[in-house]
């Protein structure tokens, strides 16, 4: 009997926290964690940081700092450690 082997079945991506991220890693924002002051949250959607939005991790010290389409962004860790992202 001859068993075709099965394709492994995709398991969904696990999100993770931004300040874990590593420098270099491309991923896409996922959710925003409740801790976030509401009005914080709006300055991070106008500079384009928004749900399934890309964005480059260039560094984690002294602060996390993102490249969002062509502008770097410098967010606090108190910020970054309740931001979710997916690899891109």
């Amino acid at each position: 009997m001859n068993a075709t082997p099965s394709k492994p079945i995709p398991q969904p991506h696990e999100r993770i926290r931004l300040i874990g991220t590593p420098v270099g890693r491309m991923v896409r924002i996922d959710d925003f964690g409740d801790e976030i002051d509401p009005l914080q949250r709006e300055q991070l959607h106008a500079y384009g940081l928004s749900a399934a939005h890309a964005v480059k991790v260039l560094q984690q010290q002294p602060m996390t700092v993102l490249l969002c389409e062509h502008v770097e962004l410098a967010i606090e860790h108190a910020v970054s450690r309740h931001i979710w992202v997916q690899p891109a």
